[in-house]
C-alpha cells in the first residue's frame, strides 16, 4: 500500500493516478485536511481526513496498515500565514517522520522544493549547493529537509525530491492568472527582458521521479534528487511558445525589473496581489537545476519540455474552465484572486 499525505492536492491527485497506471493492483490511502474529489482517483482509494501536525491522528490512520511507502507531499503554500507554513512544513514533517519510524514504515519520499536554493548566481544547481531559503516557504523547506536528515541518520530510508515549479493538467494557482491573460489575448508582462532561463517541470515527470524513488533500490534512493525539465529555453521563448499556441494575439512584453519588483512588493505587503516574493524575486534571473544525478542513479528521463508543460496545462484550463466557478483560494487546484492585477490586465489588451 502507498500512503500519500496531501492526497487531495494537485500533486497528490497526479501521484495516485500515475502510480495506479504503473501498477493497477496498487492500493492507496490518502491523508489530507481538505475535501477530496473522489471521482478523480483510482477505484478503491481510501480517503482519510487528518492533519499531519496531529501525531495521534496519524498513528490512528496508519497503524495496522501494510504501508510499503509513504509519500509526504502535504505542505503549506507561500500564500499561507507564516505560522501555518512553519507548523505544517517543519513540525508536520517531523511528526510524519516520527510516526513512520515508530510504525516501521520502510521508506518515505519527501517532496521538497528547489526554493531551498534561494536565488543563487551560479547555474545549474547541484544537490550539494548550499541551502538558503527565500521567505517563510523557502526557509521552512530548508528546515524540513534538516528534519529528514535527522531521521536518515537514525536509519530511515528517505528520498528527498527537489522539484522545480511543476505544472500540468488541473494546475491553477498562479498559473491560472497567466492562462487567463493569454486566453484574453493580452500582452504578457514578464519581469526583465525575458532573456533568462527559468526551468519548469511537468507534473507527470515529477510523478515518474517519485515512482522511481518509491520502488527503487532503497540504498540508492536514500538521498536527495533535483527534478526539472531537460528541455527549456528563455522565458521569452517558452512563454512565447504558449502565446503562439493560443493564436489570439497574446504576446510577451518585457518590463523594467528595477521598477516592477518594488511595485509588486508593495502590492504584496498591502495584500493587493497574490504574487509573493519567490515568484517576482526570481522571475528575471536564471533558475535551473542539474538533473544528472536522478538520470544516472535512477534512470529518470523527462518526457516534457517547458513549452510542452505550459501548453498541456493551458489546454486543460481551456477545456475545464467552465467547471471552475468563480471561487478563489490559496492552493494549486483553485484560481487565485488577482487583486490589483485585474486592473493592470485592462491596460494589457
Amino acid at each position: 500500500m502507498i500512503a500519500i499525505t496531501g492526497g487531495a492536492g494537485f500533486l497528490g491527485y497526479h501521484l495516485a493516478n500515475y502510480f495506479h497506471d504503473r501498477d493497477p493492483q496498487q492500493q492507496f490511502m490518502l491523508i489530507d485536511i481538505a475535501d477530496y474529489i473522489e471521482s478523480d482517483y483510482p477505484e478503491g482509494t481510501a480517503f482519510l481526513k487528518g492533519d499531519i501536525r496531529d501525531r495521534k491522528r496519524l498513528v490512528e490512520l496508519l497503524q495496522g496498515r501494510e504501508v510499503d511507502c509513504l509519500i509526504h507531499a502535504a505542505a503549506a503554500l507561500p500564500l499561507w500565514k507564516r505560522e501555518d507554513i512553519f507548523t505544517t512544513n517543519v513540525d508536520g514533517t517531523r511528526t510524519v517522520m516520527s510516526v513512520c519510524q515508530e510504525l516501521g514504515i520502510p521508506r518515505v519520499v519527501y517532496i521538497s522544493s528547489t526554493a531551498v536554493y534561494g536565488v543563487p548566481k551560479v547555474h545549474p544547481l547541484y544537490e550539494d549547493h548550499p541551502m538558503v531559503g527565500v521567505g517563510p516557504y523557502g526557509e521552512s523547506k530548508v528546515q524540513a529537509e534538516e528534519v529528514c536528515h535527522e531521521f536518515q541518520e537514525a536509519g530511515m530510508v528517505i528520498s528527498i525530491i527537489r522539484p522545480k515549479t511543476f505544472i500540468g493538467t488541473a494546475r491553477l494557482g498562479v498559473f491560472q492568472i497567466l492562462y487567463d491573460w493569454v486566453e484574453s489575448g493580452c500582452r504578457i508582462p514578464v519581469i526583465g527582458d525575458g532573456s533568462n532561463r527559468y526551468q519548469l517541470l511537468e507534473v507527470d515527470d515529477l510523478a515518474q521521479a517519485t515512482w522511481l524513488c518509491a520502488t527503487g533500490d532503497p540504498a540508492v534512493c536514500n538521498g536527495t534528487f533535483n527534478v526539472g525539465a531537460e528541455e527549456f529555453h528563455t522565458v521569452l521563448e517558452d512563454v512565447g511558445a504558449l502565446c503562439e499556441y493560443a493564436g489570439n494575439g497574446a504576446r510577451v512584453m518585457g518590463t523594467p525589473a528595477w521598477l516592477v519588483k518594488p511595485a509588486l512588493a508593495t502590492l504584496e505587503a498591502l495584500h493587493l496581489s497574490p504574487l509573493y516574493k519567490w515568484v517576482y524575486g526570481t522571475a528575471d534571473t536564471d533558475s535551473f537545476v542539474s538533473v544528472e544525478k536522478i538520470k544516472q542513479t535512477l534512470g529518470w528521463e523527462a518526457l516534457y519540455s517547458n513549452a510542452d508543460a505550459l501548453i498541456r496545462s493551458y489546454q486543460w484550463y481551456l477545456d475545464h474552465k467552465h467547471e471552475l466557478g468563480s471561487g478563489t483560494g490559496i492552493t494549486h487546484r483553485v484560481a487565485w484572486n488577482q487583486g490589483a492585477l485585474k486592473v493592470v490586465k485592462r491596460f494589457m489588451r
